[in-house]
């Protein structure tokens, strides 16, 4: 696992696209995997993965301390892209398509703790759920009960999302605890 965790924080598949500066957090003890987007501008300095509001917010929401969450044995963090993809003309751009396929079947196969698996929007629920996904993702995390036991499936907690949020209170009543029960089990 750590030849493998060097060689993804060395790769840059993607260089004449963007500046590669992977970011990663895994062992072979993880027992909940994190499968996100892709880093944004302040994870992409600080190489330190959720470590802005979205992450905050994330860590919110499963009720778990910033010591719990960069425990390695408790999660690992594989987001779809390593990188940081850029800026778009409404937010960043979706994460690059070459790391999931060159890397998560590797990553995932080494983990052999795993009991549960967060997919956090819509790129990592389209790769690892494919034709499972609903018509929007709205209606996929309203049928999070559907991934279960294996994947539990969010929307992005950025702050952008706020507007969801408020439009879907069902998901922080309904939801959220199932989520925060489902991760104390495991990590406790």
């Amino acid at each position: 696992m750590k030849e493998l965790l060097i060689n993804i924080r060395k790769c840059d598949l993607c260089k004449e696209f963007i500046e590669p500066n992977p970011v990663v957090f895994a062992n072979e003890s993880s027992k909940i995997v994190i499968i996100g987007q892709a880093p944004g501008t302040k994870v992409h300095k600080s190489r330190i993965p959720w470590d802005d509001a979205s992450g905050k917010q994330l860590r919110k929401w499963m009720n778990v301390t910033d010591e719990q969450f960069y425990n390695t044995n408790n999660f690992g963090i594989v987001p779809m892209g390593f990188c940081y993809p850029g800026k778009g003309k409404s937010g960043d751009l979706p994460p690059r398509k070459e790391c999931a396929p060159q890397w998560h079947h590797q990553l995932i196969d080494k983990m052999k703790n795993v009991k549960l698996v967060i997919l956090i929007g819509m790129y990592a629920q389209n790769y690892y759920l494919k034709n499972q996904t609903k018509r929007t993702l709205t209606e996929t995390v309203d049928n999070f009960h559907e991934y279960l036991p294996k994947y539990f499936v969010l929307p992005h907690p950025s702050p952008r999302n706020r507007f969801w949020l408020t439009k879907n209170p069902w998901f922080e009543k309904e939801v959220l605890p199932i989520l925060k029960n489902k991760i104390h089990e495991i990590i406790v």
